[in-house]
């Protein structure tokens, strides 16, 4: 890999994956480095010129609008996370556990209502932790991408590892709905731990 194009991926790196906006920026980047390097000029000074990969992906970013996605998009989107994170609770820890209660004959309720218990628990943790996962490593879990919305930090760059995290806690905290309401009232449609995250949800469609 050559200093141009380890340049153009750490460019890439700050822009939201799976989109257009990738392919047409490394290829104008490719065509302005290249244009340079006919004139004469070394790698190292063109890159010098460039600037910084992170502000320069930042100010691409800028040129083009973001979308905030509807509170029922947001709704929907949530609504299907839901129902896949229980559902491969129920199937994975669910249907073992009642198996496995109903050849237990005397102990069956006591085994039956820990069983529920079991993933109540798993269900609650894990959909947590999927969503954090997912929205850090893809940008999106499996209702926002049915939905065409997608999880980035308020320049429209990816978010990082921590604001997944603290995008999260109003979950662990109990305090989810009061969370929630903030992003009725907000220019933005942000959650208050949105707005603490400066991260945003937002339509794959952008304005033009």
């Amino acid at each position: 890999m050559t200093a141009a194009d380890d340049y153009i991926n750490r460019v890439l790196d700050h822009l939201p994956s799976g989109t257009p906006l990738r392919a047409q920026i490394a290829m104008e980047l490719r065509g302005h480095i290249a244009e340079r390097l006919e004139s004469g000029q070394q790698v190292a000074d063109v890159l010098r010129q460039l600037g910084d990969p992170t502000t320069l992906a930042e100010s691409y970013l800028s040129a083009v609008p973001l979308v905030s996605a509807s509170f029922l998009q947001r709704g929907l989107a949530k609504l299907i996370d839901v129902i896949v994170v229980v559902a491969t609770v129920l199937v994975g820890i669910g249907l073992p556990a009642f198996l496995v209660a109903r050849n237990q004959q005397q102990w069956w309720p006591f085994l039956l209502s820990f069983g529920l218990l079991i993933v109540i628990l798993a269900a609650s943790f894990g959909f947590g932790l999927y969503t954090i996962v997912a929205e850090h490593w893809l940008g999106f879990t499996v209702g926002k991408r049915a939905l065409g919305l997608r999880v980035v930090r308020e320049s429209g760059a990816p978010i990082g590892l921590g604001q997944s995290i603290v995008r999260q806690l109003p979950m662990f905290l109990q305090v989810y709905w009061i969370d929630v309401l903030f992003a009725l009232f907000t220019d933005k449609s942000q959650r208050a731990f949105e707005l603490l995250s400066k991260t945003r949800v937002v339509t794959e469609t952008r304005a033009t």
